[in-house]
């Protein structure tokens, strides 16, 4: 089982904050099939913390659905929890067949689940377990791995130099992934910090995911310490933006590691600046194919089907249940092999490859 249940001033304005938000869609309510599938409802979470909602998740997620005969209502909450709920019930009045839910915590998660149950309506947990829910399944990547890589990620930047200052600056503590990355990066870190080989300086999780909040609570520690910092956790590639921005200010970007995650544009062109060292990759198109197989065969109501899709499970320590899952693997991306995502069509040359990063990518083969 991979998931473990742990639980764990000045102002700035930070350029970086709105580094990795989406443009806007051009109908942000939502987007709807051609009508002629089996009716699936599909709700994101937020597009202000990072771009991979609308720029991989909901495209890849209308491909696939239509790919299996599924015509998906794809709706983003903008991180408000009531709007969240609002769209569920919009959803379940008008008959979806099932569910797919990534929500913003896992209280509206549950709350959403229960409700779609009552209907006779299957859920489906992306790319977030919400604990003490009742989804039927979950689809993800094994999140405790994430964590891991990021922790192999900073070891290999700091090359084996002793007593490095260490700052962590995790995700939401009201969303599971966010305990899994920890967990992972513990797995790497915990022994090290143990030993004296690095020094945890502090470990912060951020309310939200909130880049803002982020960068300054990551300034003030630093403040705190001295002004010192030798690698940073940041636990995805907006928050690795925000702390990139104060060490910049502080003339530090380049020479302290900051670890990612999502593979966004922004967070790889950061890497190729070399102003973070990594980001992880996380192919979201195996993850919506993945969920939309799931979808597929419980619209026809066909369970075998479903667990033959969703092989692994996770633990959900709060509803203390074994949830049938789909546990996919990220990939650890430096400076050495952002090509393999480009190649992937996750994002294009020209997106990440312009001005100052052109000969980078000439040298690295990007195109």
């Amino acid at each position: 089982m991979r998931a473990k249940g742990l639980l764990l001033v000045t102002a700035l304005t930070l350029s970086a904050c709105g580094a990795n938000q989406a443009a806007e869609p051009e109908n942000p309510g939502g987007t709807t099939g051609s009508g002629g599938g089996i009716k699936v409802g599909v709700i994101l979470p937020e597009t202000a913390t990072s771009a991979r909602w609308e720029s991989f998740d909901k495209p890849m997620l209308r491909a696939a659905m239509a790919a299996v005969g599924l015509d998906a209502d794809i709706q983003n909450a903008q991180g408000d929890v009531q709007k969240f709920s609002t769209l569920a019930d919009g959803m379940i009045s008008q008959g979806v067949q099932v569910l797919v839910i990534a929500a913003i915590n896992s209280e509206v998660g549950g709350s959403v689940a229960d409700k779609a149950r009552a209907r006779g309506i299957p859920t489906i947990d992306y790319d977030r377990l919400n604990l003490g829910g009742g989804s039927d399944y979950y689809v993800s990547f094994d999140n405790v791995k994430v964590g891991e890589l990021q922790g192999k990620g900073l070891v290999d930047a700091l090359k084996g130099k002793v007593g490095a200052q260490v700052i962590e600056i995790e995700g939401a503590p009201t969303d599971n992934n966010a305990t899994l990355f920890h967990d992972g990066q513990q797995n790497v870190l915990g022994p090290l910090y143990t030993s004296g080989a690095l020094k945890l300086v502090r470990s912060q999780p951020i309310d939200g995911w909130d880049n803002q909040r982020g960068g300054l609570t990551f300034e003030q520690i630093l403040t705190g310490n001295g002004g010192k910092v030798d690698g940073v956790v940041a636990a995805n590639d907006g928050l690795a933006g925000a702390v990139i921005t104060v060490l910049r200010k502080n003339g530090l970007n380049g020479k302290v590691p900051v670890t990612g995650q999502d593979a966004t544009a922004d967070g790889l062109m950061a890497v190729l600046r070399g102003d973070q060292y990594m980001t992880v990759f996380k192919p979201i198109r195996e993850e919506a194919e993945s969920a939309a197989k799931l979808a597929a065969a419980l619209a026809k109501g066909d369970t075998v089907a479903a667990d033959k899709v969703a092989t692994d499970t996770s633990d959900d320590p709060k509803g203390k249940r074994q949830v049938k899952s789909v546990l996919l693997e990220p990939q650890l991306t430096t400076k050495d092999n952002v090509k393999a995502v480009v190649e992937q069509g996750y994002v294009k040359a020209a997106d990440i490859c312009g001005g100052d990063l052109a000969a980078t990518c000439a040298q690295l083969g990007i195109r």
